[in-house]
């Protein structure tokens, strides 16, 4: 019994959110997972040397080659189910940083494994299959009001 309830506790990642401003219009940065090649953002399990910018910063630099800012504090959450390479699937708790790209590179780690692609954050949201990340960028795209 302890051993089903352990497989069901989710585990912890950090996501970044690469985006830029284009011309007055907010671009976000999506990579491909390696193994679907599913659209999805850069993201990697927390660590116990960095905080949670620090590994949005490194999973933004090795998934999709961008160096640049992660905000302090995460702009939202979502949930999914990930694929262990053994088979076994675990729940997840997202946890995602805006990350401002100042330098995005030809060459990074993961580059012949991923593709990377720059669209608005509505456009993104209709390559995204989780659904609280389809909220998060939805909610990126609309207009404020100051």
């Amino acid at each position: 019994m302890a051993k089903k309830q352990a497989a069901k506790k989710k585990r912890m990642q950090v996501a970044a959110l690469p985006y830029q401003m284009e011309d007055g219009h907010l671009r976000v940065l999506l990579v491909t997972s390696r193994e679907t090649r599913r659209w999805i953002l850069p993201k990697g399990w927390t660590e116990k040397d960095l905080d949670g910018p620090g590994v949005a910063a490194l999973e933004a630099y090795e998934e999709a080659g961008v160096r640049g800012v992660a905000a302090p504090k995460p702009i939202g959450s979502y949930q999914y189910f990930k694929r262990l390479s053994t088979g076994r699937t675990v729940p997840c708790d997202v946890k995602v940083y805006a990350l401002e790209v100042m330098e995005e590179l030809e060459d990074w780690p993961e580059a012949k494994e991923r593709q990377r692609r720059w669209m608005s954050p509505s456009q993104a949201a209709l390559h995204i299959s989780e659904t609280g990340l389809v909220d998060l960028l939805l909610r990126l795209g609309m207009p404020t009001v100051d």
